[in-house]
């Protein structure tokens, strides 16, 4: 139990006013995100389509006993029996065959809205216009001359379904009455329901075929944006009459229905024909569910067909679609599951669904069993971000999206209802990734403050333990601030002067600033009667004298031990242990020469003389600025690295303004030259010994 309270922390730092906001704006984003998806917003309209294509694909039904069959005019019968189009003889012949083995009812995938030229009667009229010629034809039984009339009496015969075309981009003449009456629907009250597309025109068959139809639907489909036939269009209206599709057509004739009615129910809008009940958009369209592949859908050649290679049991019973899925034709459609399925199929898997209540199921309650979810998804998160653990939050976010994603496939596969889950997968993303935006952010500014309480700290540290120097030697005044601006005025023009660049940068100078306070650490070892004597120091004390150096590096690497890395207790150690040592080796307190000298001691040595030279001790008064330069200069190369020292010279202007801004208070203007005329200035003793210098 105390284990699993690991994963949630009780002490999170927001107020309860925060907490209520944070709750609110949780649940209006996901308020939000469900209007917009129910108002079809194009991005939201894709996730629901990407989540839809995925549950199609994952509840794509295996090959069963089908209701449909297809007689495909493919590329093999074609090359068979000739080109496209076909004489209407040979499309008469198949249906008879077809029929013979007594379909549930036989739709034609096709359209023919022009005369056949290869009718023999068009043929004669043909001669007799460009040739002036009368053909005498014998032999041939009436029936044939005119192809689309004899086309016309099978299909009265066999109650075959026809096709028809409806435009939405050009106008087209009412048709006179008589014509494509086929295709009408009996008007009824209902259709006020729907907001149907309205069709400007329609190409019907012609006249000889139109007229001896007893029932037509259109052949038109809708795809998305994405270009995915994803809803299939059963009522269309034109000229104030509502027209069916071919499949929705086929359906009603397999079944002996004549009329359609639309109903309002609790789940939404649906389509009844007799017994078939199908639901729909208020487009009348219906979402469509098609198997795994297009060899689902039975097929059988037209060349087969028309050379008696079938069984009549393949068409016993079932709605036999005619149509072509031959690739010059490109009557070919991408769907959710199958990439390219052709029209005729797309048509085929249509009444497939409207027989076996097949189609995909979207009720009128979608939008808000979606926003609901949305909502119980971002309270989730919000109390996940306010009482957990990273690591909780991201298995707690996880969950909060994909149990609404399990919940919507479950339902889908067990009833054919698609809810999407794509607006509580985007509501539980969205705020998963402003999560942990936010606790990146809070996580930044907690460090953030503890790293100016750390460097607040290490200030004080180092004002505290320059302090305890200061209290042994309290005349140095301000002589910490100003060497330590003077360091870093110097490390930067070295810098600026390509010198040093691999130890010089930005954050090594930051360090040797902030350390710089602490290169006489070491004086609190040496005794007051030596530190604050007056006049020169014997051998014995001068000898005392030296060993803060040695003091200070001790005290700082002992303290820099605790810390991992370079920081500055180490460079500090450096300096303090270093600033004594000469160019030439005839420093202390090891002697070090030249580059073994660290560049951060070398630095400190000449800000450290040069002020020590201006500022008054107990042992002698302030020297004047220009003779404090001469003596420094007179120094390059033995007791100073010439390249520091060509730095430090380049930059006097900015020296003798640090030195002028951190003057002590006793000493108005001592770097400026106000002490007295350079001539008349002597080294003092203690100086010409080489320390004690600050």
């Amino acid at each position: 139990m105390i284990a699993g309270l690991r994963w949630f922390r009780f002490d999170h730092p927001f107020s309860r006013r925060q907490v209520i906001a944070l709750f609110c704006a949780s649940l209006a984003v996901a308020m939000a995100a469900g209007v917009l998806s129910a108002v079809r917003l194009p991005f939201f309209a894709s996730a629901d389509h990407l989540v839809l294509d995925n549950w199609l694909r994952i509840g794509a039904p295996a090959a069963r006993e089908p209701g449909t069959v297809m007689v495909d005019i493919d590329d093999a019968s074609l090359a068979a029996a000739g080109q496209w189009p076909w004489p209407r003889y040979r499309i008469a012949t198949l249906v008879q065959r077809i029929a013979a083995a007594r379909p549930a009812a036989i739709a034609l995938d096709i359209f023919f809205p022009e005369p056949d030229r290869s009718s023999l009667n068009t043929l004669r009229e043909s001669f007799r216009r460009d040739f002036g010629l009368e053909l005498s034809i014998s032999g041939a039984p009436a029936g044939l001359y005119d192809n689309d009339g004899y086309l016309g009496r099978v299909l009265a015969r066999t109650g075959t379904v026809g096709a028809n075309y409806l435009y939405f981009d050009r106008r087209t003449a009412t048709p006179p009455p008589g014509g494509p009456a086929s295709a009408e629907l009996p008007p009824d009250p209902s259709f006020g329901l729907l907001d149907l597309p309205r069709a400007t025109g329609i190409l019907p068959n012609t006249p000889a075929i139109e007229d001896s139809l007893g029932r037509s639907g259109f052949v038109n489909n809708s795809v998305d944006s994405d270009g995915t036939l994803r809803r299939v269009p059963l009522l269309i209206a034109h000229e104030g009459k509502v027209y069916p599709s071919l499949a929705l057509a086929a359906a009603m004739q397999a079944r002996g229905v004549r009329a359609v009615q639309v109903e309002e129910t609790p789940g939404g809008l649906q389509v009844k024909a007799g017994p078939l009940t199908v639901p729909v958009d208020r487009q009348g369209q219906a979402l469509l569910r098609t198997a795994r592949s297009a060899a689902d859908y039975p097929t059988l050649s037209a060349v087969d067909v028309l050379n008696g290679r079938f069984s009549p049991e393949a068409f016993a019973g079932r709605v036999v679609f005619l149509g072509s899925s031959a690739i010059g034709l490109n009557d070919y459609h991408r769907t959710a599951v199958i990439p390219r399925l052709p029209g005729v199929a797309v048509q085929a898997a249509a009444a497939e669904n409207l027989l076996n209540g097949g189609f995909v199921r979207q009720p009128a309650w979608a939008p808000y069993a979606t926003t609901a979810a949305a909502m119980l998804a971002a309270a989730a998160i919000a109390c996940l971000f306010l009482w957990s653990n990273n690591l909780a939050l991201l298995l707690g976010g996880a969950a909060a999206g994909l149990l609404p994603c399990a919940g919507s496939l479950l339902l889908f596969l067990r009833t054919g209802l698609f809810v999407s889950a794509a607006v509580p997968l985007l509501v539980a993303g969205g705020l998963l990734a402003g999560s942990f935006a936010v606790r990146y952010a809070l996580e930044r500014w907690r460090a953030r403050t503890w790293q100016r309480q750390l460097a607040n700290a290490r200030e004080i540290t180092i004002a505290s333990m320059a302090s305890v120097a200061e209290t042994r030697d309290p005349e140095t005044g301000a002589h910490i601030q100003r060497t330590q601006h003077y360091v870093r005025e110097i490390a930067l023009k070295l810098r600026n002067m390509g010198l040093h660049p691999q130890i010089l940068t930005r954050a090594y100078i930051e360090l040797l600033f902030r350390s710089a306070p602490l290169h006489d650490i070491g004086k609190v070892g040496v005794p007051d009667h030596i530190l604050l004597k007056p006049g020169r120091l014997t051998p014995e004390e001068m000898v005392e004298m030296k060993r803060h150096a040695e003091y200070g590096r001790k005290i700082l690497l002992s303290a820099a031990q605790r810390i991992d890395g370079e920081n500055f207790l180490t460079i500090a150690a450096d300096i303090a242990g270093s600033h004594h040592e000469k160019w030439d080796g005839s420093g202390y307190p090891l002697g070090l020469a030249g580059q073994a000298i660290p560049l951060a001691a070398r630095i400190m040595a000449v800000a450290d003389v040069y002020d020590a030279l201006i500022s008054r001790r107990c042992y002698k008064p302030a020297f004047p600025h220009e003779r404090a330069m001469e003596l420094i200069r007179e120094q390059r190369g033995t007791a100073f690295d010439p390249e520091v020292l060509d730095a430090f010279f380049s930059i006097e202007p900015v020296i003798v303004s640090i030195a002028a801004r951190f003057r002590d208070d006793e000493e108005p203007g001592h770097a400026s030259g106000q002490t007295g005329p350079a001539a008349a200035v002597t080294v003092p003793p203690r100086l010409e010994g080489g320390a004690g210098l600050s």
